[in-house]
């Protein structure tokens, strides 16, 4: 065969290979090797068009064949030339997107040359190429022994670039695999650009820490970043988030105070401190005294914030500035400082969010052109923003006003923030109750963008200042009208025009402290038809609990629990004799545990009385639970909300004390609402005589118990369809007042 001749039918038996016509490409290669059977690269192109026939044994066989007549120094040399061509092959088929293809190749290329660690590179295309193909579990980089082969030596021939693409599609696809920690582990020495990889990092772990739950996890992940800058402002800030949420309490609380120490910006350290003040709180218990000092400093810091002359601030620490005030209804019941703090830090986020945004996302110009009053063809349409509209006690509570909204006048939107991963059936019954329903991340712009596209008239806040997002999205204020419902308290954001409230949770002198049109709904400011109930765990023979003791009980996050309000816990204890109280909510437990106990014991209470109860899987167990208490004793400055409808709801004594903020007013307009005012506290010293008084008395137990249950049959409380016919009229009643402007 002349040279002429061998180079037209190699090109004729490639181009069959290309296009897929293997009979001739087969004849042809055969016909190769019958002239020349010591040319092995015939065997490697005829063993690639059999594979490509789905012949993947004869292939095997063409291949081996060939090898058995190689010399033991030849064998290397004619491996790398067939994983040659068989990897020119792999690259043409993945430039295609012929993804399955290219995949049986490569696990061919593997399974030559186990062996070669530096076949890492190839290993690597697999997992791209099982991700592409919606096959990747995460076990491959077990099964393939990637993370091995990177801890194992030097590699010579590793694509650095190719690493970080596999690690960033990996942390996309399975970042909760256990594997995919090691392999971002293994990573780090061969990072080229740590920036980059540190950007990835910050990315995957919010995602972990707040769509999937996983703080410890996302803090795990990136821990990794400090290995390349030990003083990252945006890295410390989100591991003081994640040890914080994971209950990793002392390392919260230390870097936040790291933060704190290297922050030079006023604004950047109010919300350091806030990040110190959260720390202390969520630890809770002998965290307390600590947390007063650091909240003392924090008013200052935020009164030298309010008299800077330039008030220009960067994006970033704007959007966080908005959470700075969390905590303020926690420590002290102060509404008119309370909210004259929290309206001046709205203010201060709304103006540079305003600046930040720039034309495209200035204030939404009100769509007056089109404005008319609704009618059966065009229902009045209601948005709802949260990130709550799950398993969340916004999410128990908001649920009924979706069900019985009338669609024939209003067209309802849900705007799920940071739920673009979650399963969550309270939140798949969501999307299923509303008109349109949209999965978000954490893109404020791309949200308020949707909201104006969608035409909202009414924008209703559910989650207020829990989550900045929000808050940035409705100083945008992308609808015309913006109402704040059920989360925390008002924002304060000045372009939020209406707080919804009732008679009850807020005074009527209140209106002066709000930036908000308070909007007093006729008797109560929420609703519910009731609560799904589980099977209790709680027994009193397991808690070591007399059959004929009387059970106090309280279940709150650990923040709730001021000094000075479970002082006069213990006082009432001690009045009762046979007396226990349960302990139950999230804090860290051993200092929880020795507050409750040296209060206790400070009051002359033996700690033998105290029980703590760790929490559990469900609401409807720990709903279930409620049912061995014989009376609740409610937190105070800040009360419980859900917690005291579910107690209600089953029909157990309450004794709450009443302040003059929304935090400290929440039982009481619900107590109204049933009809029961035994155990309303104006007081410290009505506190203790409610809870001696209720603890005592058989018979008042009962009283209110009988009241709690007849109150299913009256109260508007437990009336969400009548409820949902009020707040409807409450949004046309905005309405018309918007377009008589």
């Amino acid at each position: 065969m002349t040279p002429s001749n061998e180079m037209n039918w190699q090109q004729q038996a490639y181009q069959c290979l290309v296009t897929g016509n293997y009979v001739p490409a087969v004849n042809l290669y055969e016909q190769a090797i019958s002239s020349e059977p010591n040319n092995q690269s015939y065997y490697w192109y005829l063993g690639l068009v059999l594979l490509l026939q789905e012949k993947e044994t004869e292939a095997q066989m063409t291949w081996f064949s060939a090898m058995a007549e190689a010399e033991p120094e030849q064998i290397e040399l004619w491996t790398e030339e067939l994983i040659q061509v068989l990897e020119t092959e792999a690259q043409r088929r993945e430039a295609i997107l012929d993804y399955s293809v290219a995949w049986l190749i490569r696990q061919h290329i593997r399974e030559i040359n186990p062996v070669n660690i530096n076949n890492i590179n190839n290993l690597l295309r697999l997992i791209l190429l099982a991700i592409n193909l919606e096959s990747f579990t995460g076990e491959e980089l077990n099964s393939f022994g990637v993370v091995e082969i990177l801890q194992s030596s030097e590699l010579k021939d590793l694509d650095s670039q190719l690493l970080m693409q596999v690690l960033e599609r990996v942390l996309d696809v399975v970042p909760l695999h256990p594997s995919s920690l090691e392999f971002a582990s293994a990573c780090v020495p061969f990072v080229p650009e740590p920036y980059i990889f540190i950007d990835r990092l910050i990315i995957t772990s919010v995602k972990i820490a707040y769509s999937a739950k996983k703080a410890a996890l996302a803090a795990r992940f990136l821990e990794l970043a400090l290995q390349f800058d030990p003083i990252s402002p945006e890295v410390l800030i989100q591991l003081t988030n994640f040890y914080q949420d994971a209950g990793e309490y002392s390392q919260g609380i230390e870097m936040a105070k790291l933060c704190y120490s290297l922050f030079s910006g006023l604004a950047e350290k109010v919300f350091a401190n806030h990040l110190i003040i959260r720390g202390l709180m969520v630890a809770a218990g002998e965290y307390w005294s600590e947390a007063v000092s650091v909240f003392q400093r924090h008013e200052s810091l935020l009164q030298s914030l309010f008299t800077m002359e330039d008030k220009t601030l960067d994006l970033t620490t704007v959007i966080r500035l908005f959470s700075s005030t969390y905590f303020l209804p926690y420590f002290r019941d102060d509404l008119k400082n309370n909210r004259r703090l929290q309206n001046q830090v709205a203010e201060i986020c709304q103006f540079n969010i305003k600046s930040h945004a720039g034309d495209r996302y200035s204030l939404y110009p009100p769509r007056k052109a089109d404005i008319q009053k609704p009618t059966l063809d065009k229902p009045l349409k209601i948005g709802y923003v949260s990130h709550c509209l799950k398993r969340h006690s916004v999410g128990w509570i908001a649920r009924w006003l979706f069900k019985y909204h009338d669609r024939d006048r209003f067209q309802t939107y849900a705007y799920l923030i940071n739920a673009q991963q979650r399963q969550d059936p309270l939140q798949e019954w969501y999307i299923s109750q509303v008109h349109k329903a949209y999965k978000f991340g954490l893109d404020a712009a791309e949200i308020a963008e949707q909201i104006y596209q969608d035409e909202i008239d009414i924008l209703v806040d559910l989650d207020s200042i829990t989550l900045d997002v929000i808050s940035e999205i409705t100083s945008l204020k992308p609808a015309p009208i913006q109402v704040t419902w059920l989360g925390w308290d008002a924002s304060g954001i000045p372009a939020v025009d209406y707080f919804i409230v009732d008679p009850y949770v807020l005074p009527e002198t209140a209106q002066q402290e709000y930036s908000e049109t308070l909007w007093r709904l006729p008797k109560t400011y929420l609703a519910v038809d009731g609560f799904e109930i589980g099977v209790p765990t709680l027994r009193r023979d397991r808690l070591e609990i007399p059959q004929d003791a009387i059970i106090y009980f309280s279940s709150q996050m650990g923040f709730k629990r001021h000094p000075d309000t479970v002082r006069l816990q213990m006082k009432i204890l001690k009045q009762v004799p046979n007396s226990y109280f349960l302990i139950k909510g999230s804090a860290e437990q051993n200092s929880l545990k020795s507050f409750f106990i040296k209060i206790a014991e400070s009051e002359g209470l033996s700690s033998d009385r105290l029980r703590f109860l760790p929490d559990v899987a469900f609401e409807e167990i720990h709903r279930a639970n409620l049912g061995i208490a014989d009376i609740v004793l409610d937190t105070y400055p800040y009360n419980g909300a859900t917690t005291t409808l579910e107690t209600l709801w089953m029909g157990i004594p309450l004794v709450t004390k009443v302040g003059e903020q929304f935090a400290s007013r929440n039982s009481y307009t619900m107590m109204m609402n049933v009809g029961v005012t035994e155990g309303i506290a104006w007081t410290d010293e009505e506190y203790v005589n409610w809870g001696v008084k209720l603890g005592k008395d058989a018979a008042l137990r009962q009283k209110v118990a009988e009241k709690l249950r007849q109150s299913r049959q009256t109260s508007l409380l437990w009336n969400a369809e009548q409820f949902t016919r009020e707040m409807e009229t409450a949004f046309q009643e905005m309405w018309a007042r918007y377009i008589q402007k």
